[in-house]
Protein backbone atom coordinates (compact mmCIF):
# COMPACT_ATOMS: atom_id res chain seq x y z
CA UNK A 1 0.00 0.00 0.00
CA UNK A 2 1.53 3.61 -0.93
CA UNK A 3 1.23 5.25 2.27
CA UNK A 4 0.64 8.64 0.42
CA UNK A 5 -2.66 7.73 -0.18
CA UNK A 6 -5.07 8.97 2.68
CA UNK A 7 -7.76 7.30 3.05
CA UNK A 8 -11.40 8.94 2.10
CA UNK A 9 -12.49 10.51 4.81
CA UNK A 10 -15.99 10.31 4.02
CA UNK A 11 -18.38 7.43 5.50
CA UNK A 12 -19.79 4.91 3.60
CA UNK A 13 -22.63 6.61 1.51
CA UNK A 14 -26.24 4.99 1.46
CA UNK A 15 -25.85 4.15 -1.62
CA UNK A 16 -23.18 1.16 -1.27
CA UNK A 17 -25.70 -0.25 1.21
CA UNK A 18 -28.27 -3.17 0.24
CA UNK A 19 -30.45 -5.79 1.49
CA UNK A 20 -30.94 -9.38 0.65
CA UNK A 21 -33.76 -9.27 -1.61
CA UNK A 22 -36.25 -11.23 -0.30
CA UNK A 23 -36.83 -15.12 -1.40
CA UNK A 24 -34.18 -17.88 -2.54
CA UNK A 25 -31.96 -19.52 -0.58
CA UNK A 26 -28.30 -18.35 -0.33
CA UNK A 27 -27.34 -20.82 2.09
CA UNK A 28 -28.25 -23.87 0.42
CA UNK A 29 -26.29 -22.64 -2.83
CA UNK A 30 -23.71 -22.03 -0.62
CA UNK A 31 -24.00 -25.58 1.05
CA UNK A 32 -24.08 -27.48 -1.84
CA UNK A 33 -20.59 -25.58 -2.92
CA UNK A 34 -19.37 -26.65 -0.25
CA UNK A 35 -20.44 -30.41 -0.23
CA UNK A 36 -18.91 -30.81 -3.83
CA UNK A 37 -15.53 -29.32 -2.19
CA UNK A 38 -16.14 -25.93 -4.68
CA UNK A 39 -15.01 -22.41 -3.45
CA UNK A 40 -16.17 -18.99 -4.99
CA UNK A 41 -14.81 -15.58 -5.53
CA UNK A 42 -18.12 -14.10 -4.09
CA UNK A 43 -17.32 -15.42 -0.75
CA UNK A 44 -13.23 -15.67 -1.01
CA UNK A 45 -13.10 -12.05 -2.35
CA UNK A 46 -16.11 -10.70 0.03
CA UNK A 47 -18.21 -9.40 -2.78
CA UNK A 48 -21.10 -7.69 -1.63
CA UNK A 49 -23.44 -9.02 -4.33
CA UNK A 50 -22.96 -12.60 -2.96
CA UNK A 51 -26.41 -12.57 -1.10
CA UNK A 52 -28.54 -11.61 -3.47
CA UNK A 53 -26.94 -13.85 -6.45
CA UNK A 54 -26.59 -16.62 -4.22
CA UNK A 55 -30.80 -16.30 -3.19
CA UNK A 56 -31.13 -16.03 -7.74
CA UNK A 57 -29.12 -19.26 -7.78
CA UNK A 58 -25.69 -18.06 -9.30
CA UNK A 59 -21.96 -17.91 -8.23
CA UNK A 60 -18.89 -17.25 -9.84
CA UNK A 61 -16.45 -20.85 -8.92
CA UNK A 62 -12.66 -19.93 -8.07
CA UNK A 63 -10.51 -22.94 -9.02
CA UNK A 64 -7.12 -23.82 -8.47
CA UNK A 65 -7.54 -23.72 -4.70
CA UNK A 66 -8.40 -20.71 -2.50
CA UNK A 67 -4.69 -19.22 -2.03
CA UNK A 68 -3.15 -17.17 -4.73
CA UNK A 69 0.28 -16.66 -4.84
CA UNK A 70 0.21 -12.96 -5.50
CA UNK A 71 -0.12 -10.45 -3.16
CA UNK A 72 -2.54 -7.66 -4.60
CA UNK A 73 -3.09 -4.86 -2.18
CA UNK A 74 -6.85 -4.24 -2.89
CA UNK A 75 -8.41 -8.55 -2.99
CA UNK A 76 -9.51 -10.48 -0.01
CA UNK A 77 -8.23 -13.17 -1.38
CA UNK A 78 -5.87 -15.53 0.68
CA UNK A 79 -1.95 -15.51 0.05
CA UNK A 80 -0.60 -18.36 0.18
CA UNK A 81 1.38 -21.96 -1.02
CA UNK A 82 -1.65 -23.47 -3.13
CA UNK A 83 -1.92 -26.88 -3.04
CA UNK A 84 -1.77 -29.01 -5.63
CA UNK A 85 -4.36 -29.23 -8.17
CA UNK A 86 -7.17 -31.34 -8.21
CA UNK A 87 -7.24 -33.60 -11.24
CA UNK A 88 -11.23 -34.29 -10.06
CA UNK A 89 -12.08 -30.74 -9.56
CA UNK A 90 -12.99 -30.16 -13.60
CA UNK A 91 -15.79 -32.74 -12.96
CA UNK A 92 -17.31 -31.44 -9.37
CA UNK A 93 -17.52 -28.02 -11.28
CA UNK A 94 -19.73 -29.10 -14.12
CA UNK A 95 -22.06 -31.15 -11.68
CA UNK A 96 -22.07 -27.98 -9.79
CA UNK A 97 -22.87 -26.42 -12.68
CA UNK A 98 -25.48 -28.54 -14.06
CA UNK A 99 -27.83 -28.36 -10.86
CA UNK A 100 -27.15 -24.28 -10.90
CA UNK A 101 -29.53 -24.50 -14.15
CA UNK A 102 -27.28 -21.62 -15.58
CA UNK A 103 -27.66 -20.35 -18.96
CA UNK A 104 -23.88 -18.80 -18.22
CA UNK A 105 -21.64 -19.84 -15.88
CA UNK A 106 -18.66 -17.62 -14.83
CA UNK A 107 -15.11 -19.72 -13.50
CA UNK A 108 -12.10 -17.67 -12.20
CA UNK A 109 -9.11 -18.69 -10.79
CA UNK A 110 -6.51 -17.95 -7.87
CA UNK A 111 -2.96 -16.74 -10.27
CA UNK A 112 -0.78 -19.73 -10.45
CA UNK A 113 2.43 -18.54 -10.59
CA UNK A 114 3.97 -21.63 -9.04
CA UNK A 115 2.67 -23.33 -12.18
CA UNK A 116 4.81 -23.90 -15.64
CA UNK A 117 1.52 -22.73 -17.96
CA UNK A 118 -0.15 -20.94 -14.98
CA UNK A 119 -2.86 -23.46 -14.68
CA UNK A 120 -4.01 -22.99 -18.28
CA UNK A 121 -4.60 -26.62 -18.86
CA UNK A 122 -7.12 -26.91 -15.79
CA UNK A 123 -8.44 -23.56 -17.19
CA UNK A 124 -8.78 -25.79 -19.83
CA UNK A 125 -10.27 -29.15 -18.79
CA UNK A 126 -12.91 -27.12 -16.29
CA UNK A 127 -14.20 -25.21 -19.39
CA UNK A 128 -14.59 -28.91 -21.41
CA UNK A 129 -15.86 -30.90 -18.31
CA UNK A 130 -19.34 -28.52 -18.04
CA UNK A 131 -19.34 -28.36 -21.82
CA UNK A 132 -19.58 -32.16 -21.47
CA UNK A 133 -21.71 -32.31 -18.87
CA UNK A 134 -23.71 -29.12 -20.06
CA UNK A 135 -24.23 -28.64 -23.64
CA UNK A 136 -25.65 -25.22 -24.62
CA UNK A 137 -24.38 -23.44 -21.18
CA UNK A 138 -21.90 -20.51 -22.26
CA UNK A 139 -18.65 -20.40 -19.99
CA UNK A 140 -17.18 -17.06 -19.15
CA UNK A 141 -13.38 -17.35 -17.85
CA UNK A 142 -11.89 -14.44 -15.66
CA UNK A 143 -8.10 -15.63 -16.18
CA UNK A 144 -5.22 -14.46 -14.67
CA UNK A 145 -2.40 -12.67 -17.06
CA UNK A 146 -0.31 -16.14 -16.88
CA UNK A 147 2.48 -14.26 -16.23
CA UNK A 148 2.35 -13.00 -20.44
CA UNK A 149 2.28 -16.58 -21.91
CA UNK A 150 0.44 -15.96 -25.15
CA UNK A 151 0.71 -20.22 -25.59
CA UNK A 152 -1.03 -20.33 -21.93
CA UNK A 153 -3.63 -18.02 -23.17
CA UNK A 154 -4.29 -20.05 -26.05
CA UNK A 155 -4.59 -22.86 -24.26
CA UNK A 156 -7.55 -21.44 -22.84
CA UNK A 157 -9.33 -20.02 -25.94
CA UNK A 158 -8.50 -23.34 -27.41
CA UNK A 159 -11.44 -25.00 -25.22
CA UNK A 160 -13.84 -22.66 -26.60
CA UNK A 161 -15.00 -20.27 -23.93
CA UNK A 162 -17.52 -17.41 -24.88
CA UNK A 163 -16.27 -14.83 -23.38
CA UNK A 164 -12.35 -14.32 -22.09
CA UNK A 165 -12.11 -12.00 -19.52
CA UNK A 166 -9.01 -10.14 -17.30
CA UNK A 167 -9.60 -7.28 -15.47
CA UNK A 168 -7.04 -3.77 -15.52
CA UNK A 169 -8.29 -2.82 -12.22
CA UNK A 170 -6.66 0.28 -12.05
CA UNK A 171 -4.68 2.74 -14.10
CA UNK A 172 -1.15 2.34 -14.89
CA UNK A 173 0.39 4.91 -12.36
CA UNK A 174 -1.01 2.98 -9.67
CA UNK A 175 -0.12 -0.48 -10.39
CA UNK A 176 2.89 -0.02 -7.93
CA UNK A 177 0.99 -0.08 -5.12
CA UNK A 178 -2.49 -1.95 -5.89
CA UNK A 179 -1.18 -4.66 -8.35
CA UNK A 180 2.29 -4.85 -7.61
CA UNK A 181 3.22 -8.74 -9.07
CA UNK A 182 1.03 -7.25 -12.27
CA UNK A 183 1.81 -4.91 -15.16
CA UNK A 184 -0.61 -2.47 -16.94
CA UNK A 185 1.06 -3.14 -20.33
CA UNK A 186 1.36 -7.59 -20.02
CA UNK A 187 -2.82 -7.21 -19.28
CA UNK A 188 -3.38 -5.46 -22.23
CA UNK A 189 -1.39 -7.53 -24.79
CA UNK A 190 -3.48 -10.48 -23.21
CA UNK A 191 -6.70 -9.02 -24.09
CA UNK A 192 -5.33 -7.72 -27.33
CA UNK A 193 -4.05 -11.24 -27.89
CA UNK A 194 -7.63 -12.64 -26.96
CA UNK A 195 -9.44 -10.80 -29.13
CA UNK A 196 -7.15 -11.16 -32.27
CA UNK A 197 -7.58 -15.01 -31.69
CA UNK A 198 -11.38 -14.90 -32.20
CA UNK A 199 -14.15 -16.91 -31.05
CA UNK A 200 -14.74 -15.47 -27.42
CA UNK A 201 -16.09 -11.91 -26.66
CA UNK A 202 -13.03 -10.09 -24.78
CA UNK A 203 -13.96 -8.53 -21.72
CA UNK A 204 -12.50 -6.50 -18.42
CA UNK A 205 -13.19 -4.43 -15.45
CA UNK A 206 -12.11 -1.80 -13.59
CA UNK A 207 -12.45 -0.57 -10.28
CA UNK A 208 -13.01 2.94 -9.07
CA UNK A 209 -12.09 5.06 -6.19
CA UNK A 210 -8.36 4.05 -5.62
CA UNK A 211 -7.11 7.24 -6.13
CA UNK A 212 -6.93 7.55 -10.17
CA UNK A 213 -8.20 10.46 -12.02
CA UNK A 214 -10.76 10.77 -14.26
CA UNK A 215 -8.53 11.56 -17.42
CA UNK A 216 -6.32 8.25 -16.00
CA UNK A 217 -9.84 6.25 -16.39
CA UNK A 218 -10.48 7.92 -19.94
CA UNK A 219 -6.94 6.52 -20.87
CA UNK A 220 -7.78 2.69 -19.98
CA UNK A 221 -10.92 2.77 -21.56
CA UNK A 222 -9.31 4.01 -24.62
CA UNK A 223 -6.48 1.37 -24.46
CA UNK A 224 -8.99 -1.38 -23.77
CA UNK A 225 -11.15 -0.40 -27.01
CA UNK A 226 -7.95 -0.39 -28.91
CA UNK A 227 -7.00 -3.81 -27.61
CA UNK A 228 -10.44 -5.29 -28.49
CA UNK A 229 -12.64 -5.59 -25.24
CA UNK A 230 -16.26 -5.58 -26.25
CA UNK A 231 -17.54 -6.04 -22.33
CA UNK A 232 -16.70 -3.60 -19.50
CA UNK A 233 -17.47 -3.27 -15.71
CA UNK A 234 -17.11 -0.19 -13.82
CA UNK A 235 -17.52 -0.37 -10.05
CA UNK A 236 -16.83 1.22 -6.97
CA UNK A 237 -13.68 -0.37 -4.70
CA UNK A 238 -14.15 -0.97 -1.17
CA UNK A 239 -10.75 -1.69 1.21
CA UNK A 240 -12.10 -5.38 2.44
CA UNK A 241 -9.88 -4.41 5.31
CA UNK A 242 -8.01 -1.78 7.03
CA UNK A 243 -4.74 -3.62 5.75
CA UNK A 244 -5.83 -3.08 2.13
CA UNK A 245 -5.48 -0.15 0.07
CA UNK A 246 -7.63 2.70 1.13
CA UNK A 247 -10.77 4.37 -0.46
CA UNK A 248 -9.54 7.22 -1.64
CA UNK A 249 -13.29 8.59 -3.26
CA UNK A 250 -16.53 7.10 -3.06
CA UNK A 251 -17.78 7.77 -6.83
CA UNK A 252 -21.51 9.13 -6.72
CA UNK A 253 -23.90 6.68 -8.93
CA UNK A 254 -24.13 9.44 -11.31
CA UNK A 255 -20.43 9.59 -12.41
CA UNK A 256 -20.78 6.30 -13.17
CA UNK A 257 -23.65 6.47 -15.37
CA UNK A 258 -21.54 9.00 -17.09
CA UNK A 259 -18.80 6.77 -17.33
CA UNK A 260 -20.85 4.19 -18.66
CA UNK A 261 -22.24 6.40 -21.07
CA UNK A 262 -18.63 7.90 -22.35
CA UNK A 263 -17.69 4.11 -22.52
CA UNK A 264 -20.68 2.92 -24.90
CA UNK A 265 -20.36 6.05 -27.42
CA UNK A 266 -16.32 4.87 -27.53
CA UNK A 267 -17.85 1.70 -28.74
CA UNK A 268 -18.43 -0.80 -26.17
CA UNK A 269 -21.14 -3.75 -26.74
CA UNK A 270 -22.29 -4.11 -23.60
CA UNK A 271 -21.36 -2.01 -20.04
CA UNK A 272 -21.73 -2.33 -16.70
CA UNK A 273 -21.37 0.52 -14.91
CA UNK A 274 -22.60 1.51 -11.07
CA UNK A 275 -21.12 1.47 -7.62
CA UNK A 276 -21.73 -1.94 -6.70
CA UNK A 277 -21.00 -3.58 -9.50
CA UNK A 278 -18.36 -6.57 -9.74
CA UNK A 279 -17.08 -8.47 -13.01
CA UNK A 280 -19.31 -11.34 -13.17
CA UNK A 281 -22.26 -9.33 -11.89
CA UNK A 282 -25.31 -9.90 -14.33
CA UNK A 283 -22.68 -11.71 -16.20
CA UNK A 284 -25.18 -13.05 -18.59
CA UNK A 285 -27.30 -10.34 -19.27
CA UNK A 286 -24.23 -8.59 -20.24
CA UNK A 287 -22.85 -11.71 -22.76
CA UNK A 288 -26.49 -11.22 -24.36
CA UNK A 289 -25.59 -7.60 -24.76
CA UNK A 290 -22.52 -8.32 -26.04
CA UNK A 291 -23.61 -10.69 -28.69
CA UNK A 292 -25.14 -7.79 -30.55
CA UNK A 293 -28.86 -8.42 -29.00
CA UNK A 294 -29.51 -4.55 -28.31
CA UNK A 295 -27.59 -1.85 -27.69
CA UNK A 296 -26.43 -1.79 -24.00
CA UNK A 297 -27.43 0.43 -20.86
CA UNK A 298 -24.74 2.39 -18.96
CA UNK A 299 -26.55 2.21 -15.91
CA UNK A 300 -27.55 -0.91 -13.73
CA UNK A 301 -30.25 -1.43 -11.50
CA UNK A 302 -28.16 -1.19 -8.07
CA UNK A 303 -27.55 -4.55 -6.83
Amino acid sequence: MAASIPPSTQRMPAWLKKRLPAGGSPAGVARGLRQRGLHTICEQGRCPNRGECFARGVATLLVMGPACTRSCAFCAVQRGRPAPLDPEEPARVAAQVAVMGLRLVVITSVTRDDLPDGGALHLAAVTRAVQRRCPGVAVELLVPDFQGSSAALKTVLAAGPQVLAHNLETVPRLYPAVRPQADYGRSLELLRRAAQEGGALVKSGLMLGLGESRAEVDRALVDLRRAGCVILTLGQYLAPSPAHHPVVEYLHPQVFAALGRRALAMGFKAVAAAPLVRSSYLAEHYYCQGLGAGRGESEVDQP
